[in-house]
């Protein structure tokens, strides 16, 4: 067989390059649309050791990590695959963010910008690109072993490409598929341009390539009908106009047969429409797909019930159209916004079954701690440290516990990768800047204090900075950007540590009754361009998207209650309203989401009855 080589199939040694296959446990940091009773029902089956209950998965990570850890839970138990991987260079990681109008403004013009990709995401691009048509072919050949490592025997995956790589894709499907297991290259004709005053033929169709894990299996076909197009068979079939039906005339022993036809069977060329600038499916992705496209495929290649997986979700469109059709469902994203994007559509699904947001959290950053500083020949966390300070342009410091580093006269501390800070950190630091006043070499120069962090606990903001005003500290929270494992992003210095957002809710209680409303919501402009800053007329525009667990018990958010900007609602509701069974104490989390995909918590304590 004739095979396609690249630079860097084959190491030094002559043996091809495979796959990472680290496997890390997945964290669930969201389950969604779950009643109080569902809640307590997987909460039993936990304590007791049992099984729990399937949820569809909505996964934010890189599908390097994500891949891997799905097999030793997932292997051979995908039913169908569909995957629209990025093959347009420089448009793979961006997206279009929308200001919202505020009705209190005159202005009635909406305003966009383009958010370029986070230096996480240029990763993606630079791995996918960065050595051009090579690094592509060697990621595109590690990403479909493993995919095919999770499909069952009788699975499908269809890859969806355009006239750019699709010619390079079939070469490797082909060596890692297998020719024989070839079934269809499907053209997706979508009218979408006219260009005039080109020397080319109009570019209007993609490429879907279909291929089975076995063809000599039993795999899943279920021919697709669509009514037919009348007036294209006039010429060759007789048009009944009375009973308005297509008819084929046939002559058979001497008698006239008529064969009535109201629909065809679709072939290897769907003329789907491309979603227009106005449609209801519109979500403001660039490379958003029909969701007539994914459901024909769904049909096609799966039974209900059956296990979808789609690892470039993008705007959402494989988990709504797998949730429509009753599937089970795996999602996966790199992006933030992609993943907030799914989550909005999934959530307009009238019924839609309770599902989880999960990511490789703490384990990512433990596996790149642990691979990272463990050569350095000292303490890994002191390494690590060092490291997350030089970042921060921050001087080390000696003889505290918890003070690490000073910058500008404030005092740093950094949080570790697997735990978010905490309330109880919060006390530590203050304990020990107290102390330290005035005693020195490294000692406190003003009273500020820098808090980094890859996560932090959901009441920490508007408790820790009370506790810390008590003792006159003043406190910054700042996020450790996931880029810091980058390591080009690192050497490049494309590291940014931005403050967290702040919100200000009103709380009002009516006997059982708790009514929750918005008052504010203020966002560091460190990340958005100027001309973006200045289009804000008012707080409310920078939040898309804002969710309640009215009783959070400590395990994970559980979204009991949400709210959201629509193309058709683009007003944001304020204020939302719960009523509680019983009296007591009880703990509320609030989540929003703003227009960047960026989420910011906050927790309340409330007494009820």
């Amino acid at each position: 067989m004739t095979e396609l080589i690249w630079d860097g199939k084959y190491d030094q040694d002559g043996l091809r390059v495979a796959p990472l296959r680290v496997s890390l446990p997945f964290q669930t940091v969201e389950s969604v649309n779950e009643s109080a009773q569902q809640r307590q029902h997987m909460l039993d089956l936990f304590s007791a050791g049992r099984d729990q209950e399937w949820r569809n998965r909505l996964i934010w990570g890189d599908k390097k990590y994500v891949l891997p850890s799905l097999l030793d839970e997932f292997a051979g138990k995908v039913n169908l695959i569909y995957i629209d991987p990025p093959f347009n260079i420089g448009s793979d990681f961006s997206f279009t963010a929308t200001i919202p109008d505020h009705p209190d403004t005159e202005e009635d013009e909406t305003t966009s910008f383009v958010k370029e990709p986070s230096a996480i995401e240029m990763k993606a691009y630079r791995d996918t690109w960065g050595h051009g048509l090579d690094s592509y072919l060697q990621w595109f050949y590690e990403t479909i072993i493993l995919l095919r490592d999770l499909l069952v025997q009788n699975g499908s995956i269809y890859v969806h490409l355009d006239w750019h790589m699709v010619h390079y894709a079939k070469a490797l499907l082909d060596e890692v598929y297998g020719k024989e297991n070839f079934r269809n290259d499907i053209v997706w004709y979508y009218r979408k341009y006219q260009m005039r005053g080109m020397r080319i033929f109009t570019q209007n169709s993609d490429r879907i390539l279909w291929y089975v894990k076995n063809a000599d299996s039993d795999y899943i076909f279920h021919p697709q009908t669509q009514p037919l197009d009348k007036p294209k068979y006039l010429k060759r079939k007789a048009w009944d106009k009375d009973r308005q039906i297509i008819v084929n005339v046939r002559d058979e022993k001497g008698n006239l047969i008529y064969d009535e036809y109201n629909d065809e069977k679709v072939d290897d060329v769907w003329d789907i429409p491309f979603i227009g600038a106005t449609s209801g499916e519109r979500t403001g992705y660039n490379t958003q797909k029909p969701e007539a496209v994914l459901e024909r495929i769904i049909n096609a290649s799966s039974n209900e019930n059956d296990l979808i997986l789609d690892c470039f979700v993008g705007s959402g469109t494989t988990a709504a159209e797998a949730e429509k059709l009753n599937r089970c469902w795996i999602a996966c994203d790199l992006s933030r916004f992609a993943i907030h994007t799914t989550r909005k559509r999934l959530l307009a699904i009238e019924n839609v079954r309770p599902f989880v947001v999960q990511n490789l959290g703490k384990y990512e950053r433990q596996a790149w701690q642990s691979t990272q500083f463990s050569s350095h020949g000292e303490d890994v966390i002191q390494s690590y440290r060092k490291f997350i300070l030089n970042l921060y342009q921050a001087q080390p410091i000696n003889g505290y516990t918890w003070l690490h580093g000073i910058k500008a006269g404030r005092m740093v501390h950094v949080g570790g990768v697997d735990a978010p800070v905490t309330v109880s950190d919060i006390t530590g630091i203050v304990t020990e800047f107290k102390r330290a006043v005035g005693t020195g070499k490294d000692a406190p120069e003003t009273n500020g204090v820098d808090v980094l962090g890859w996560d932090f606990a959901f009441e920490l903001n508007e408790v820790a900075k009370q506790q810390a005003a008590l003792a006159n500290i003043r406190l910054r929270f700042l996020r450790v950007p996931r880029d810091v494992m980058d390591k080009r992003a690192v050497e490049q210095g494309d590291i940014h540590f931005f403050e967290l957002a702040a919100l200000s809710v009103d709380v009002k209680v009516n006997k059982l009754s708790l009514t929750l409303a918005l008052t504010d919501f203020v966002i560091p402009p460190d990340d958005v361009p100027e001309d973006v800053q200045r289009a804000i007329k008012h707080w409310s525009q920078w939040i898309d998207y804002w969710a309640v667990d009215w009783d959070y018990k400590g395990d994970t958010f559980h979204n009991q209650w949400q709210t959201y900007r629509t193309r058709k609602s683009p007003d944001l509701q304020k204020s939302g309203a719960h009523t509680y069974d019983e009296p007591g104490e009880y703990t509320v989390v609030v989540k929003v989401i703003d227009i960047l995909g960026n989420d910011t918590t906050k927790s309340l304590q409330v007494k009820v009855g």
